[in-house]
């Protein structure tokens, strides 16, 4: 019968891996399968209670909604759009050096904007024409923007730092210090190695000016950076930085220390309201519609992760993993890095996979020798960077259609920059 339960959860892995391939929504793959994990293994209820459970997880909810409600907030009063032009307007006639400028640009802003979607969209429209006007072909112009938003897994309110930061116990500060080697390895590997592709692609065309298929003027450009508007996607972060240094010993910053990532994140969204005059009912509609958009979409992908991996566990697969591990214990890394790297690629998404596998597995990271922060974050760096393989990604879907290309040639040129990041990952960081 265990037989039968185990050949039963690897076909349910199979049916998600081909539903998310053939863009059934996530959740609905996540939750069908897991559901019916379950009822053939007759414990019905427990899909029930892993859906109720995760509704309720305060630590992700705070974390996540609020930092989607200023977010938002951001992009009403355009605040993101005058950081994005505020760093990209010096990058102007450096030639081939501006692959590396452009990627370190945009590695900084995806830690105020993490959605890889938004913040290629916000970038892309700046940085992809100023890289074509410079000599750097289309594809090369939308693969380093595509790249750069690694940076955004170094985001407080990333939703992989949240659910590690619930499944540790550990707050969200100690998480991101924990991921920062993983993301400036990876994020330097990824850099050189753009450089090295536009090297045999010949991407670079000293004088050449490629010109964006739509270059008509959108009503959201920005004519001149107003500084302090600049400054309020960074607010947040600066709030967190200041609260987990020794600078929170001043009398007049102690109350930093109190400050959690939702708090900073509100904070975050009544300073911006206060510095661009908004309209106070405008402001706190975003806020909210922020939020439930990140109810609906991120806590709901967790949600549904949650109601698969009961169905594994209900087969006793997850059960059967973990005590092979334990015996077989150097086979950890490999799973825990190339398993959600693999799905990624396949899938175009990092969050199911990393989601899952942190929720049936890290939380039983210490049984198998390994940090449960540790092994967490080098799979959610994992599964970031296998995204970044497919062609399916949002994100590159947007920076395909603004640079003009096909998502199969960005893809061709992050392969080596990601593949060397993971495995340098699994051999040596974790």
């Amino acid at each position: 019968m265990q037989t039968f339960y185990l050949l039963t959860a690897i076909l349910g892995v199979i049916a998600v891996v081909y539903l998310l391939i053939k863009k059934v929504e996530t959740k609905t793959a996540l939750i069908s399968v897991g559901f019916i994990l379950c009822l053939v293994s007759f414990k019905p209820i427990e899909a029930l209670s892993a859906f109720t459970h995760a509704m309720v997880q305060p630590a992700l909810i705070k974390a996540i909604c609020a930092s989607m409600g200023f977010a938002f907030v951001m992009k009403v009063t355009k605040c993101d759009k005058h950081l994005v032009k505020l760093l990209t307007a010096p990058l102007k006639n450096v030639g081939f050096f501006l692959i590396p400028l452009a990627f370190m640009v945009t590695f900084f802003i995806a830690i105020a904007i993490p959605s890889a979607a938004g913040c290629s969209a916000a970038v892309g429209a700046t940085l992809i024409p100023l890289l074509m006007a410079s000599g750097i072909k289309p594809a090369m112009a939308a693969a380093t923007v595509l790249c750069g938003t690694i940076g955004g897994i170094l985001s407080p309110g990333v939703s992989h730092t949240a659910l590690i930061s619930e499944i540790s116990g550990k707050n969200i500060q100690e998480i991101v210090l924990t991921q920062t080697p993983n993301a400036l390895t990876a994020g330097v590997i990824v850099m050189i190695s753009l450089m090295i592709m536009a090297v045999v692609f010949k991407d670079y065309q000293k004088g050449q000016v490629f010109e964006v298929a739509s270059q008509g003027k959108s009503e959201d450009d920005i004519e001149k950076v107003n500084i302090f508007y600049a400054l309020m996607p960074l607010v947040p972060l600066l709030v967190l930085i200041i609260g987990a240094s020794p600078l929170n010993d001043y009398e007049f910053l102690t109350w930093t220390k109190q400050v959690g990532v939702a708090e900073a994140m509100l904070l975050g969204a009544i300073i911006a309201l206060v510095v661009t005059m908004s309209r106070p009912d405008s402001i706190f509609k975003e806020f909210f519609n922020g939020m439930g958009k990140s109810y609906a979409e991120i806590i709901g992908i967790i949600i549904a992760a949650s109601v698969f991996v009961a169905g594994l566990k209900a087969c006793g697969v997850i059960d059967i993993i973990i005590e092979w591990l334990k015996n077989e214990q150097h086979y950890v890394r490999f799973g825990g890095t190339f398993i959600p790297f693999l799905m990624a690629m396949v899938t175009g998404s990092g969050d199911a996979a990393a989601m899952a596998f942190n929720k049936a597995v890290t939380i039983h990271a210490q049984d198998l020798g390994f940090d449960q922060v540790k092994l967490g974050t080098a799979v959610a760096m994992s599964a970031v960077l296998g995204r970044y393989l497919s062609p399916i990604l949002g994100a590159c879907i947007i920076v395909s259609a603004i640079a003009g290309v096909s998502p199969l040639e960005i893809v061709k040129r992050t392969a080596l920059g990601c593949v060397v990041s993971v495995v340098v990952i699994a051999f040596v960081l974790l």
